[in-house]
């Protein structure tokens, strides 16, 4: 799948938000902890995608009622559904001054993902960082995807080429507006 930036200017992948709020300094020091055994980019990106997939647990999993929306906060909290914990990974990215961008698949409801470009590469490359459990097993790649769900067109799902430099409103809005993660799943957009 070829994917499409919805803004041609790289910069934008780059900069800092009140969502994805990178110059927050619990980023900045997780970037700084994260890249201390990264002798480059790409094991900076890799260790920045183990540490969310791993390190943060995706609240459904764990029962957690909490709903963050901000990296630092995703962070802080250490929980968060994939759109979140998407949000924590790019900001860990751009905190050390490597294009991110957020990506959606559809599946029952709208799916949060990551793609990075990293130095070098001329094409960016999809991770999911929502957290492994039985029957998932995402993994940091550039030679292929390995993401937690494959999209099955013949149930009606589908993956979302465009790459945003920013949350889709969609998503960031029912984020914002959830008391709590089961009023949550009510909330998340089916589609885009």
């Amino acid at each position: 799948m070829d994917l499409i930036q919805n803004t041609p200017d790289i910069s934008a992948y780059l900069a800092a938000s009140d969502v994805i709020d990178h110059e927050h300094p619990l980023v900045r020091t997780t970037a700084a902890t994260l890249s201390a055994d990264a002798p480059d980019a790409y094991a900076y990106a890799k260790a920045a995608f183990t540490f969310v997939r791993d390190a943060i647990p995706h609240s459904y999993d764990t029962g957690d009622l909490q709903v963050t929306w901000r990296a630092s906060d995703v962070l802080g909290r250490r929980t968060g559904i994939c759109h979140a914990k998407s949000h924590a990974l790019v900001a860990l990215l751009r905190a050390r001054g490597i294009p991110a961008a957020l990506c959606y698949q559809k599946l029952g409801v709208v799916h949060g993902l990551v793609a990075v470009k990293l130095p070098g590469e001329e094409r960016w490359a999809r991770q999911d960082p929502r957290g492994n459990i039985p029957g998932v097993d995402a993994q940091f790649r550039l030679d292929r995807e390995q993401l937690a769900y494959t999209a099955r067109p013949e149930c009606n799902e589908l993956d979302y080429p465009v790459l945003f430099a920013e949350p889709h409103p969609a998503v960031l809005q029912c984020l914002r507006e959830a008391v709590d993660r089961p009023h949550l799943w009510q909330l998340l957009p089916t589609d885009l």
